[in-house]
This record gives structure tokens, sequence and C-alpha cells, in this order.
């Protein structure tokens, strides 16, 4: 486990450092608090990790906070990279992250774009893990893991992870 933490602020470290200062540097807005306003759930394909990271592509769906049924407000299509210590292989799986915002009501077009964050998972045949990002249209949103990542398969990660989503057309 040391080691793990030791992977991830190490890999943590590098992405700032690699930041321009003014770009780490949040807009005063960022500083308001967050508040709920809905649910990104993806299906994820099935992913080989190659030692310095790996890559997975999936459709996402940004849900109200309703359980069932629930209202799909739009939709995406995504990649998930993560970058620092990846050795194993995963099947297809369901990511759920809870999307906070300054508002309960956020435009479809305010959840496309880039996050960063960083990612912990282990498994051996079931796993789990957790993914914590900010990002978005203009870095407002906040993704969080809605509860411990469901995982078939044999892998262990640790480090920075870069998610990438492109609103699709209704």
């Amino acid at each position: 486990m040391r080691a793990s933490f030791a992977a991830i602020s190490t890999a943590f470290a590098l992405t700032l450092a690699a930041v321009p200062a003014t770009a780490q540097t949040p807009p005063p807005a960022a500083n308001t608090p967050k508040v709920q306003s809905g649910m990104l759930v993806c299906k994820v394909a099935p992913s080989i990790g190659f030692v310095l990271g790996s890559m997975r592509e999936m459709g996402c769906e940004f849900r109200d906070t309703s359980v069932q049924p629930y209202l799909v407000k739009s939709r995406y299509k995504g990649t998930i990279a993560r970058f620092g210590i990846d050795i194993g292989a995963l099947a297809a799986d369901t990511l759920a992250w809870a999307v906070f915002a300054q508002s309960a009501v956020v435009a479809p077009s305010d959840i496309a774009g880039s996050y960063v964050g960083v990612s912990v998972d282990a498994a051996w045949t079931i796993g789990g893990g957790t993914t914590i990002l900010l990002g978005g249209s203009s870095n407002q949103i906040a993704l969080q893991t809605v509860s411990v990542e469901g995982m078939v398969g044999a892998d262990i990660a640790a480090g920075v992870a870069d998610l990438t989503l492109v609103l699709l057309p209704n």
C-alpha cells in the first residue's frame, strides 16, 4: 500500500510541475461551493494495462440524481487514460461519478471537455477502485466516484487519470 501511495504522490507532483503556474490557480469562481447536479454513468470497454499506463473507450450518460426511473440529460463519447503504474487486464465495466458544479442546473456542453485527477484500482477476479477528476468545458466541474468501482479481472493501477468527454448530438 505504501508503494501505491508513493506512486500516486509522485505522479501527481509530476503533473503539477508540468502545468504552468498560471494554470494552477483557478479563477475565483472555482472557490464557490459545489452542489450535485447529476450522475455521469459510463460503460467502459475492456482494457489491458501497459505497465506505464492504459487507455479505455467509453459511452456515457449524464443523468439526473433519481435512481429509477432516471432522466438522461445528455450523452457523451469518452476516453479515459491512466498514466502511472497499470499492470493487468480488466473486463468491460460501468463507472459512475457524482457530478458537482456551481449550480444544480448544468448545460450538457459544460460536462464535455477534459478532466484530470488521481486514480487507484486493484482487482483479482473482483476488485475496486476510485477516481476523482476536475475539469469540464470551463474547469468548473468535479467528478467523484459514487461508490467503489466494481471491476472484474486481474489488475493493479495507480496514477494520474485523464478523461475526455465529447458531447453527442441528441
